[in-house]
């Protein structure tokens, strides 16, 4: 049967105690059965923030209560539980959570310690307080919603652009259509004044009864058919 994982706040405790090269911070004592916070206030500001997400010293020490560590130094923040000790990291898994009431009573007892031992006390627990794992949960449940938010901003701000770009594509399109259909009409025109015109006003000469193009007129021919081709690759790359 696999074992239940520990509680994130102890791990990344662990961590904190474990790293070699956060000892002048904080570190197990020397038989490994506790561990210190040589520097509470570089403690909050420097390494909190990295796992826990903020810079409390009070409410990491009210979370320590609430898995059942006890200060066990007058004059040092040295804290112990008999499930926490150097090496023994599969022992996590046993801490358990204590009660409501039990967490009340152990902070009480901390502040009175601290206060007659000289040491700064702690300010009285928040019973609305977010445990760290729950804290972790809702950051994360909040970050995710947040970059789901941002993500529908982009979309629609896509989507606008998107519809801009087509209503011009459109408009483009018609534009061509009416130019080609106008071209289409005067080359009509033309063709059907030619076929319409008297032989006799006609001054092309004929070949063997059949009229010979003049350069002026194939090259107006040639200009049409030129613009005619061009509008066409036009409207096609237009409606594509």
């Amino acid at each position: 049967m696999r074992k239940s994982t520990p509680p994130p706040f102890l791990l990344k405790t662990y961590m904190l105690v474990e790293d070699p090269a956060t000892d002048d911070v904080i570190s197990w004592n020397v038989e490994g059965t506790a561990f210190v916070v040589w520097q509470p206030a570089e403690f909050a500001r420097d390494l909190l923030p990295t796992l826990f997400k903020h810079s409390n010293f009070s409410s990491f020490v009210r979370q320590l209560n609430t898995y059942g560590f006890r200060k066990v130094s007058t004059n040092r923040w040295e804290f112990c539980n008999d499930k926490f000790r150097k090496g023994e990291k599969d022992k996590l898994c046993d801490i358990r959570r204590r009660k409501a009431w039990a967490n009340k009573q152990q902070s009480v007892a901390l502040v009175h310690a601290e206060a007659t031992g000289g040491a700064p006390p702690l300010p009285p627990p928040n019973n609305l307080e977010l445990d760290e794992d729950q804290r972790s949960s809702s950051t994360s449940t909040s970050s995710e919603f947040s970059t789901l938010v941002d993500e529908n901003k982009r979309l629609k701000k896509e989507n606008g652009v998107l519809s801009s770009e087509l209503t011009s594509m459109k408009s483009k399109c018609r534009e061509l259509l009416e130019l080609v259909g106008k071209y289409t009409r005067l080359e009509k025109d033309e063709e059907d004044r030619d076929r319409d015109s008297d032989d006799g006003l006609d001054q092309r000469p004929k070949l063997f009864g059949v009229r010979l193009e003049v350069e002026g007129e194939m090259m107006k021919k040639r200009k049409r058919a030129e613009v005619s081709h061009t509008a066409s690759i036009l409207l096609s790359q237009a409606c594509k």
